[in-house]
């Protein structure tokens, strides 16, 4: 899993290249993609605790690819060849390179992280795939520094509950998002302390940034469920100053 908490070395760092092999033709940028969004400091304190990190993935993959986790998510959001989807915490990977071969050399993955090795691990294993239609992105706990506009999905996998700053996460990740965009979140409707996130929570964290529920769904295989919203446009996104903390047990 992904680490949203204490990465100041990581944010004093805009630009850094990454070469996957001595010799090799193919080298990736890790960097910023867009410039810093509102600061974390304008935004009210969520007010609930924040899952420690202990891993960049969940299980195994192949334990994931039993019940075909990617493939669920794939349908479910309908993701197509051709469109691009940000794969926000991507950790070791495993959703970046099962979407990067459905979406096809018209699409694209941009896969983002705030941990600088997670991503260096994972441009050595897109490398050794010889996979061409992927990008990667640093981020910030509460600024995931994505290109305005630029995707169709973002899918956030078992690590929201790691998010530390919600409300200025949410509202710098919206102006990344197309018109007519979809976010899933996949999480498990627990306490935080235990790695999941409570669904009233998720939604009235989501709701206060103005993102709308339009889809719930129980993932087979998994106790997951998969949360579909559609972002704000930029009339109806409040600014900081109009954002009222959600007052919801964590059970």
């Amino acid at each position: 899993m992904r680490i949203y908490s204490v990465i100041a070395a990581l944010v004093s760092t805009a630009v850094l290249t990454f070469a996957p092999a001595v010799g090799s033709t193919q080298s990736f940028e890790i960097t910023y993609l867009a410039p810093p969004g509102k600061p974390a400091r304008e935004f009210p304190d969520p007010k609930r605790p924040v899952a420690e990190i202990v891993s960049p993935r969940r299980s195994t993959e192949q334990q994931r690819d039993a019940f075909d986790e990617s493939g669920q998510l794939a349908r479910l959001l309908a993701i197509k060849p051709g469109m691009t989807v940000g794969d926000i915490g991507a950790g070791s990977g495993y959703h970046t390179v099962r979407l990067s071969r459905l979406l096809g050399r018209a699409g694209h993955v941009i896969a983002q992280d705030v941990t600088q090795d997670y991503l260096n691990q994972l441009a050595n294993r897109i490398k050794r795939l010889k996979l061409s239609n992927v990008r990667f992105a640093l981020g910030e706990p509460h600024d995931p520094r994505l290109p305005p506009a630029s995707l169709d999905v973002a899918i956030l996998v078992h690590m929201y509950h790691e998010v530390a700053q919600p409300y200025a996460f949410l509202y710098n990740l919206a102006p990344a998002l197309k018109h007519g965009a979809r976010v899933g979140i996949v999480d498990l409707d627990r306490r935080i302390s235990q790695h999941g996130t409570p669904l009233e929570l998720l939604r009235c964290e989501l709701a206060a940034l103005g993102y709308r529920q339009i889809a719930l769904h129980q993932l087979t295989g998994d106790a997951a469920y998969l949360a579909v919203f559609s972002p704000p446009n930029e009339a109806n996104r409040k600014p900081p100053r109009d954002i009222v903390p959600c007052n919801v047990a964590n059970r």
